[in-house]
Order: C-alpha cells, then sequence, then structure tokens
C-alpha cells in the first residue's frame, strides 16, 4: 500500500482547484489520504466512483458514530442528526421536514427572499462603492431566510455562527473547539425549543416541536434537537460561500453568462446557477463514510470498515462526464453535477439553495451592471480548514 497523501489539499487561489484532482482521477480515482484526525480514507475522485459511493448503503454514515470509527476532524461527531441516520431512521426524520422543502413551498418564499435581497442591495448601495460583498449581502442573506424558516432569532447569528465555523471545521479548530460548538449548538437548540414550546409561531422548529410532543416514536428529543442543529448550519453555511463563489467566478470570467443570468429568462438564470455550483461549489468533499462490506469502486477494493471521503469537486470536473471540465459554459448540454450530493442524503434544502443563489446573482448584477472586483483576484482569501469553504472576503466596486 503506497504512502497516504496529506488531507485536506491546498488551493493556490480564490477559484483555482485542487491540483491533484486532475492526476488522480487519471492515475489513481481511489487514493489513499491521512485525515485530520490522524486516521486513513480513501478518497475517490472520478464522476462515476464518487455517483456510485453516495447510491450505495454499503457506504454508511451511520457507521461514522460507532466507537473508535475513522474520523475526518481531530474531534468525533457522535450524534443523531438527519446527515448521520441511514435507512429507515434516516427515511422517518427527512420525511418529517422534507414537506417545507417541496417545490410549491420554496415557490412561495421567493417573494420573501427577493424582498430581503432587495433590503440588502439597497443598504449596500447606500454605503457606496468598496465594499466587502460577504459581509454586505453573501452572508446576511442565507442567515436571514434560514433564520425566519427555522424560526430562530436573528439577533443570535453572531453566536451560531461561530459555533457553526468550528462544527464544520477539519483543521481549522481545535478538538476542545470542535466539542464545545457542537455543545453549544446542542444547549442553543435545546433551549430555542423549550421556547417553542412555551410560545409556538409559524415556523419551522415549532411545528418539529408539536410532532415530537404528539407522537414522541415519530422524532425523539435528541433527534429533535440535532435535527434543528443540522437545519440551521447547513442552512445557511453552504449557501454564503456559494454566492460569494458565484459572484467572483463571474466577476473574473463573465463571458455570456452574466447576460444569461441578467437579461435572460428564468431558465437561463437557473443554468448559469447551475453550472456555478458545478464549478466552483463550497467545499471539495463530502460527508465521510464507512465501507460495511467490502464494496469495489473504480477497480480498487476497499475493505469493509475502511472510511471513504467522495471528493464532489473532482467529480465535477470529470472529462469523462463533462466536456471542457474546467470552462464555465452556463448552456452546456451535460447536467447531473453532485454538488447536492446524491441517493437517499440528497440535498434535503437543494430547491431553497438554488432559489437562493438564482434571485441573489441576477438581483445583484441587475443592480450594479459595473459590479467589479477592488483587488487583485490573488488577493482575494479562501477559507481554509473547513469541510464547507470559499470566498471568506470579496472587495468590490462599480
Amino acid at each position: 500500500m503506497s504512502e497516504p497523501m496529506e488531507y485536506p489539499f491546498e488551493r493556490e487561489g480564490a477559484l483555482t482547484p485542487c491540483p491533484h484532482y486532475a492526476r488522480l482521477r487519471a492515475e489513481s480515482p481511489v487514493s489513499l489520504v491521512r485525515m485530520p484526525s490522524g486516521d486513513t480514507a480513501r478518497l475517490v475522485t472520478s464522476y462515476e466512483g464518487v455517483r456510485a459511493v453516495l447510491g450505495d448503503p454499503r457506504f454508511s454514515r451511520e457507521a461514522t458514530l460507532a466507537e473508535g470509527a475513522p474520523r475526518l476532524a481531530a474531534a468525533p461527531q457522535r450524534f443523531p442528526s438527519l446527515p448521520n441516520l441511514d435507512g429507515a431512521p434516516h427515511a422517518r426524520v427527512r420525511a418529517l421536514v422534507s414537506r417545507e422543502f417541496t417545490a410549491r413551498r420554496v415557490a412561495a418564499l421567493r417573494p420573501r427572499i427577493q424582498q430581503l435581497t432587495d433590503e440588502l442591495l439597497d443598504a449596500l448601495a447606500e454605503a457606496g462603492p468598496g465594499q466587502d460583498l460577504v459581509q454586505a449581502f453573501a452572508f446576511p442573506l442565507p442567515v436571514r431566510v434560514i433564520c425566519e424558516l427555522l424560526g430562530v432569532p436573528l439577533a443570535d447569528q453572531e453566536k451560531f455562527s461561530r459555533w457553526s465555523a468550528a462544527f464544520v471545521a477539519t483543521t481549522g479548530a481545535s478538538a476542545a473547539e470542535m466539542l464545545a460548538a457542537q455543545a453549544g449548538l446542542r444547549d442553543y437548540l435545546a433551549q430555542l425549543l423549550l421556547a417553542k414550546r412555551e410560545s409556538p409561531g409559524d415556523d419551522l422548529l415549532s411545528a418539529l416541536v408539536t410532532v415530537h410532543d404528539q407522537d414522541e416514536g415519530r422524532l425523539s428529543q435528541e433527534e429533535l434537537v440535532y435535527l434543528g442543529v443540522s437545519l440551521l448550519v447547513a442552512g445557511h453555511e453552504t449557501t454564503v460561500n456559494q454566492i460569494a463563489n458565484g459572484t467572483l467566478a463571474l466577476l473574473v470570467e463573465p463571458g455570456t453568462a452574466v447576460k444569461a443570468l441578467t437579461d435572460g429568462s428564468e431558465d437561463d438564470a437557473a443554468a448559469v446557477v447551475e453550472e456555478l455550483l458545478r464549478l466552483h461549489l463550497p467545499g471539495d468533499e463530502t460527508l465521510l463514510r464507512i465501507a460495511v462490506e467490502d464494496v469495489t469502486v473504480d477497480g480498487t477494493l476497499i475493505r469493509a470498515g475502511e472510511a471513504v471521503l467522495p471528493s464532489l469537486g473532482s467529480a465535477n470536473r470529470d472529462a469523462a462526464r463533462f466536456a471542457s471540465p474546467d470552462e464555465l459554459h452556463w448552456d452546456r448540454p451535460e447536467r447531473g453535477h453532485l454538488s447536492f450530493g446524491h441517493g437517499s442524503h440528497y440535498c434535503l434544502g437543494s430547491g431553497l439553495a438554488r432559489a437562493e443563489l438564482q434571485i441573489a446573482l441576477r438581483s445583484l448584477f441587475r443592480r450594479f451592471p459595473t459590479l467589479r472586483l477592488d483587488v487583485p483576484l490573488a488577493e482575494v482569501p479562501r477559507s481554509t480548514g473547513r469541510l464547507i469553504h470559499g470566498v471568506s472576503r470579496l472587495q468590490v466596486a462599480w
């Protein structure tokens, strides 16, 4: 067995893909890496290999909860959150919230998302050029949307965002900080749910409290708390990063994409967003799995008990699936990026995320048609040490 590569990999720039993926896809699509925890994992980099892992129940999320199981970061995540469940328990919990993310429900939310977007863009225009678009727009929009949907006080955003950053850390926080963030989010959601029980509102958390109270067999107290944690963290971390990533990509390589976004049909705008999701997704790998049986992927035997790390960022740039995979072509005929995953753990909030991205990017470039970077591209920073990451500061002018 070859010496494992040290993971995570470093990027050279904010829009530059990991330098190893193309070589690994060609030479070793299932490679051995050493994770920050010190454990090893099989990194899967081809499109077909990643899709196979995500859709195969023999690669388990729940197995990562076992004592002594391989883990990605220094601290384990041993709790029954929605992403950590498999099979019937996962289906049961997912079904309780999936109705809030149906196409009809998301369509009903679009006017409110547009209103929040317009308010933030008004404030940006009033502040004038030279602003950090992440803090002025990319961060507050998804936070406000998810807070309203869940019924989380917006005034608490600094608190839960700090915990959230450590919650999704790989190397960017110590084990103690990661565990403290897990406890902080758990206790915060537990207290908030108690408040919802005393004074329910017209929000998702209140509805879930009612489900629990009426029939605890459908949702235990622990599942309820960690469902809230999962929805809060995933509901803003990914979209914040993707708005920033997409904006930077359109500023650097606009081509015909900006015109399609601002002047084209809604379908054109949606196609631009899909291509940005494929090429500049908020992170490279998805959650770790563990093989519960011996399975062969891309000609490599993965033994039961081995950890597997599916690389979405690499799969989305596989030339076997996408022509000219490193170029932004908003009207490309090949679809099917894996940025929202695949299989039973396909992102529950994908419809909401798409709506936010379409409205945010289209409104931004329509409102500021002369939007430009206010610093050299080489000076645009990208967050590091996190499973979910992207452009962390974006100075713009117009």
